[in-house]
């Protein structure tokens, strides 16, 4: 019988570490990068002397059939088989990440549900790549394997009390007893835990996430209701029933980018002097030729460039989610175009770099779930929102430079919030423009104003929360008469007030006066 999967969501706490408690962690993730690299090596080994046999290239003539048909699963019966006979499979190589861990010093570090889980990890990502679905996994280097987690909520790690007990370690957890959302989950049932290291600065941080059953408490409250979405490479249309609004995607995040540069070519200038040999006479990389010599110069710009992709990560994940959850205090069900957001990257490189239009498309689609509702994308050449005018139902090609839509009697509206406004009455890939018709008076005048406003929401309830205005940047001031500050570091989805606007560890920009 299939096993029963059930919706989850992750608590993450940090927890208070000495010293002692930071090396003896340090050295049991450490244990488990030896387990994986391991456990991959021989899974990646079984699995070339099957692919070898006569047995798989056998299966491999077999005929695929159709979905459920008596011939795939026939064919599936034999891959099953041929990976049991060669011992690639699931339980096998849990068997020899055991093996492993008896024989050597990890027994004195890791148990067996750890050991177990780390395994299981490694076996899934040959499995992936047996099926063609990931590149060949690679092995892990020091310091890159930063999780490991228990097999159930009960066994080698345990979370009770405010106390994360593994394997001898006492580390109690912070809690917020006044956030209402944390409260609400650690009602929920645990599945089983997590420890996680994360590098901030030059410090290493820990946590432990709790894996709660269930879907995930909402922070803001949500209404029924259709939105539709018209998103760009560095901005969002959104109208409701009642609100429109259109705004740039994370306004507080500014990347510096001239400051990148010349930080990457002191990282070359450092790179080219440490590995000579690594370069021609004319300066060109050596085609297969590692530069493996890091001076303590590289490895201190290396962390800088580091901490500061993770401070702007950090603020636009929090942008991101505040504005999710403005959208979903209008409807739940969202409605926008089937896009791209790898072409994105193609054609808009640094704008979706600082915006990030996809993950926030992944994090809508997560939330509206949770809320009971769902996002719908549909196809855009069935559609065709900003060329349509429902008031004649004639098609205008429009260059991307027009961002207006003009009707025939001379008014006009923002080209995507009128693309935005017709995408709340797709219906399976076409427009009802009759429903669009009948809508259109009501929301007239707020697409008028929000097209007017520019940036600025039409309304001041739903949508229009306080906007965040502060600028966050990992580097320098923009003006030298700016105040700056370090923000705390805590949830960086969390509500919190306009002073808390950067949860993340980024760098707030402050006016003089404030």
């Amino acid at each position: 019988m299939a096993r029963k999967i059930t919706p989850s969501f992750v608590l993450e706490l940090p927890i208070r570490t000495a010293a002692a408690d930071e090396r003896a962690l340090a050295i049991r993730l450490d244990a488990a990068r030896n387990i994986d690299n391991a456990c991959r090596g021989e899974a990646l080994r079984r699995l070339k002397l099957m692919r070898q046999s006569k047995v798989w290239q056998a299966a491999r003539k077999l005929s695929r059939g159709r979905p459920r048909s008596e011939e795939r699963k026939r064919r599936a019966r034999t891959f099953k088989a041929t990976c049991a006979a060669y011992g690639f499979t699931r339980a096998d190589i849990q068997r020899f990440a055991q093996r492993c861990r008896d024989t050597c010093w990890i027994n004195d570090h890791l148990g067996g549900h750890d050991t177990q889980t780390t395994s299981l990890r490694a076996f899934r990502a040959v499995e992936q790549y047996s099926f063609g679905r990931r590149r060949r996994p690679r092995f892990r280097r020091v310091n890159e394997v930063n999780s490991i987690e228990a097999k159930e909520a009960g066994n080698t790690i345990i979370f009770r009390d405010g106390v994360v007990s593994y394997r001898g370690l006492k580390l109690p957890a912070i809690l917020d007893r006044r956030d209402a959302w944390q409260v609400e989950a650690l009602k929920a049932r645990t599945k089983y835990y997590r420890i996680v290291r994360r590098q901030i600065g030059s410090h290493p941080r820990w946590y432990v996430q709790l894996v709660q059953e269930g879907q995930t408490p909402l922070r803001r409250a949500t209404r029924e209701g259709v939105v539709g979405l018209d998103i760009g490479p560095s901005t969002i249309a959104a109208v409701g029933a009642s609100e429109a609004i259109f705004e740039p995607f994370c306004p507080p995040v500014i990347h510096p980018w001239k400051e990148q540069r010349r930080l990457e070519r002191a990282m070359d200038r450092s790179r080219r002097a440490t590995n000579p040999a690594c370069f021609n006479a004319d300066g060109a990389w050596k085609k297969g030729v590692k530069a493996r010599n890091r001076s303590l110069r590289y490895q201190r710009l290396a962390l800088k460039r580091r901490e500061r992709e993770r401070r702007l990560a950090a603020e636009r994940k929090r942008c991101h989610g505040e504005l999710a959850n403005r959208i979903l205090g209008q409807g739940t069900t969202i409605k926008t175009e089937k896009l791209s957001y790898r072409a994105f990257q193609r054609r808009f490189g640094r704008s979706t770099k600082v915006r990030g239009a996809g993950l926030f498309v992944a994090m809508l689609a997560r939330k509206a779930e949770a809320a009971g509702g769902q996002l719908i994308a549909f196809a855009t050449r069935s559609t065709c929102l900003s060329q349509f005018d429902h008031v004649d139902g004639t098609l205008t090609r429009k260059p991307l430079s027009q961002r207006y839509h003009a009707f025939s009697d001379g008014t006009r509206v923002g080209r995507d919030l009128y693309s935005a406004f017709l995408a709340r009455f797709v219906q399976g890939d076409r427009l009802d423009a009759s429903q669009a018709h009948e809508a259109w008076p009501d929301v007239e005048a707020l697409l008028g104003a929000a097209s007017t406003d520019g940036f600025q929401p039409a309304s001041g309830r739903g949508f229009a929360l306080p906007h965040v205005t502060l600028g966050v940047r990992a580097g320098r001031s923009r003006n030298p008469g700016q105040k700056d500050r370090e923000a705390e570091e805590v949830y960086p989805l969390a509500p919190m007030p306009m002073e808390r606007a950067s949860e993340s560890g980024a760098l707030l920009e402050i006016p003089d006066g404030t």
